[in-house]
């Protein structure tokens, strides 16, 4: 994750992030680090809460351009509780990330973010959406994604299985979180984890110090 930095030296927008989001048996985990970078060097903050709450049981991770994804969330918030007082009811997972792509879509030319929506509805349950720069969606089981995802490929494709048990997804998640955050100097700090089910919403956070070690790093 990137704060905009003014020094014309500074070429394009360079991201720094982990980002996940992975559907389990009756419910759907999002999470990501917390750190925050200028031009993917200088770190800037450890503390950045990257996992927004659009609605009562839908929640997004930003990756890219810090501004642009909090500038593109907000008006998301803003207009799925416009939508939800409208049609009475909880906005649909698919409707949220909906309105994220459209706003991707129409700035494409000036943001530079893209998004993991997930949540639970009672139309599909558990459902994870990607849209990426540019506005397209589309809709996974399990997604990463930001600089940290390019070391847990392999990781994901290996562990990643359907109708996982909370905890075994909670600690898959985790997992992930660890291993990418320990080999990408731009992704750090905790990791901010929240579980969505029918139930309500759980957040989980677990800080550096706690993560699971893979290695000596």
């Amino acid at each position: 994750m990137e704060k905009h930095f003014t020094d014309s030296r500074v070429k394009g927008v360079s991201t720094g992030t982990t980002i996940l989001a992975a559907v389990f048996d009756g419910g759907v985990v999002i999470g990501s680090d917390s750190r925050a970078s200028i031009g993917g060097e200088y770190v800037s903050s450890k503390t950045i809460n990257k996992v927004i709450q659009v609605h009562d049981r839908i929640f997004c991770c930003m990756a890219g351009s810090l501004a642009d994804a909090q500038a593109v969330t907000k008006t998301a918030k803003f207009q799925l509780s416009f939508h939800s007082i409208q049609m009475e009811s909880p906005p649909l997972v698919i409707s949220a990330a909906s309105v994220l792509k459209q706003l991707c879509y129409n700035n494409k030319e000036e943001l530079q973010a893209g998004f993991i929506t997930a949540g639970w509805d009672r139309k599909k349950g558990p459902q994870v959406y990607v849209v990426s720069l540019g506005g397209m969606l589309i809709g996974q089981p399990v997604t990463i994604g930001g600089s940290g995802s390019t070391y847990i490929y392999g990781y994901v494709d290996a562990k990643y299985k359907v109708n996982m048990t909370r905890e075994e997804c909670l600690q898959f998640a985790t997992n992930a979180l660890a291993l990418a955050m320990g080999r990408d100097n731009v992704s750090g700090g905790v990791a901010n984890l929240v579980v969505i089910t029918e139930a309500g919403v759980e957040h989980i956070v677990i800080p550096g110090d706690k993560l699971p070690r893979f290695s000596d790093e």
